[in-house]
């Protein structure tokens, strides 16, 4: 199976910078895509942003496009979410997830993802 741990979330002012880790363990060969998705205090959860192995291709919701940043380190087996000029509507648990696959219109369904981290929780607040 495999294992996802996230970390790097915290409390921030808004304006401000955080990065998240998502750690990957156990069997990587069956998928292609790993998602960064959030769910604040009575909302569904959404996709925020993935990126695909196979060729780096990346997706991002429009609420976040031009500040955040998904990026790979694969010698790590980790991915990150930089995210920057924080508002208090970013705040939510923000949990990574590995999916066989992506497309334009449907890569951030939380059901086409397999394999969940615990999450980690960004608080973003005067």
């Amino acid at each position: 199976q495999v294992q996802l741990v996230e970390s790097g979330g915290g409390l921030v002012q808004p304006g401000g910078s955080l990065r998240l880790s998502c750690a990957i363990s156990g069997s990587t060969v069956h998928y292609d895509v790993i998602g960064w998705f959030r769910q604040a205090p009575g909302k569904e959860r959404e996709g925020v942003s993935c990126i695909k192995s196979s060729d780096g291709t990346t997706y991002y919701a429009d609420s976040v496009k031009g500040r955040f940043t998904i990026s790979r380190d694969n010698a790590k087996n980790t991915v990150y979410l930089q995210m920057n000029s924080l508002k208090p509507e970013d705040t939510a648990i923000y949990s990574c997830a590995t999916a066989p696959f992506a497309s334009d219109r449907y890569w951030g369904v939380p059901t086409l993802y397999d394999y969940w981290g615990q999450g980690t929780q960004v608080t973003v607040s005067s």
